[in-house]
């Protein structure tokens, strides 16, 4: 019985208290949703529908924008701006009027050596050796040039000096030949200076005889000379010839040992013509200049033999 009265006793302080704790002053505690949303991830966005962006206001009358081609399709629902398509074919500037082509000059023909010796010849007049005069003694290499003639066989006389102050021709120290070696004569009479005297007695030996020894089986006899020392310029003028400083030979013929007779000429016999096409070959190196039939008209029957001097101690063989 005193058991039940005290849980009546609890029973009614639990009421008092609950009653005293209702009231203004209590806040209501918010209500949670039973289920909280799951975010979503790595979804695509879905694209905003073409109704709900806005459409811009048409642009004037007067420049109404391009519809798009049919064959390409609006991208995000906007019209694709349309390019302009280029031209199949680039316009080309007009051309220009054609112009009268010059008339075509004719090929220049080739620089002729003997022309271009010429020139170069004229522009260094006077030559030098025009003032060569003899002194009271005849100098060593004169004396020394003589002492070797004698020993080749070479019969040969001293001449006078020539010098020719008008014209400019001039052999301080000449000689004439009468032999170009123990066995071959010469004429008629041949002036020339010592030193062209020596090279036509040691081409005489060293060329000619073997050549005529191998063409024909004989010796060569004589030779007969066409020009010698000769006080004049060159054919073509200006530049003194090297016959006036006694320095030029010119051969005709040639004989041998049987009376035989070798001309020089423009179309001599077969044997005849090898005879000359060696010797004159040969003397290209022992004489700077060499010419004959064919060269010009003034040595058509002649060789022509010179120990002109040349830059670079070159030759001019023709």
């Amino acid at each position: 019985m005193a058991a039940f009265g005290f849980f009546r006793l609890g029973r009614l302080l639990l009421a008092v208290t609950a009653t005293s704790l209702k009231g203004p002053a209590l806040a209501k505690a918010p209500e949670l949703p039973q289920t909280a949303p799951v975010p979503q991830f790595n979804q695509e966005a879905t694209p905003p529908s073409p109704a709900d962006i806005p459409v811009p206001e048409p642009r004037p009358a007067d420049a109404p924008e391009a519809e798009p081609p049919q064959n390409e399709q609006p991208q995000n629902g906007q019209p694709k701006t349309q390019q302009p398509e280029p031209p199949a074919i680039a316009p080309q500037p007009p051309e220009k009027p054609a112009q009268a082509e010059p008339p075509a000059s004719p090929p220049a023909a080739p620089p002729n050596p003997a022309e271009a010796d010429k020139k170069t010849e004229q522009e260094i007049l006077p030559d030098p050796r025009s003032a060569a005069i003899a002194g009271k003694e005849m100098p060593a290499e004169e004396l020394a040039c003589r002492r070797r003639l004698k020993s080749m066989g070479v019969d040969f006389e001293e001449r006078k000096p020539e010098h020719d102050t008008a014209v400019g021709c001039s052999i301080p120290y000449p000689v004439v030949l009468k032999t170009l070696g123990k066995s071959i004569a010469i004429g008629p009479e041949t002036e020339l200076n010592c030193q062209m005297a020596e090279a036509a007695a040691r081409f005489a030996a060293s060329v000619i005889q073997p050549a005529a020894k191998a063409e024909f089986g004989t010796d060569i006899k004589s030779i007969g000379q066409a020009s010698a020392f000769v006080c004049r310029p060159r054919h073509a003028g200006g530049k003194l010839s090297e016959h006036a400083f006694g320095n030029a030979l010119d051969i005709a013929s040639f004989t041998l040992s049987d009376g035989k007779e070798i001309d020089v000429g423009p179309t001599p016999p077969q044997k005849h013509a090898e005879f000359l096409d060696a010797v004159r070959k040969a003397a290209c190196g022992p004489f700077k200049t060499v010419l004959g039939p064919g060269s010009d008209a003034d040595h058509s029957l002649h060789l022509h033999f010179d120990l002109e001097p040349r830059r670079n101690g070159g030759t001019f063989c023709q």
